[in-house]
């Protein structure tokens, strides 16, 4: 019975421990500073709006927008695949993290 109990306790903690890292705006920011800069200043491409003093709940809608194609301009295919595979959850850190800068 211990055994199992002490199972179940460590894969409560990995299941945390691996939601808890997949949703780190600060972490999964690194990806995006490449085109949008470390600070989120740059125009993307030299053609997007910076993202730098953006609201949470913009970003997130904006981003959602590019996950299912209802937003962007003629580049949005290169946002439409890096947030493709970002759940709810992460894309919401991603836009807190994105408007602390």
């Amino acid at each position: 019975m211990k055994k199992i109990f002490s199972i179940l306790i460590i894969g409560a903690f990995l299941a945390l421990s691996v939601s808890a890292f997949s949703a780190d705006g600060k972490t999964l920011f690194k990806r995006c500073s490449a085109c949008h800069g470390k600070d989120g200043s740059k125009k993307a491409l030299g053609v997007s709006a910076p993202l730098k003093g953006e609201k949470a709940d913009v970003l997130f809608k904006k981003m959602k927008g590019y996950q299912d194609g209802t937003y962007g301009g003629k580049k949005k295919a290169i946002m439409k695949r890096n947030v493709a595979k970002l759940s709810d959850e992460q894309l919401k850190a991603l836009a807190t993290y994105i408007a602390t800068l």
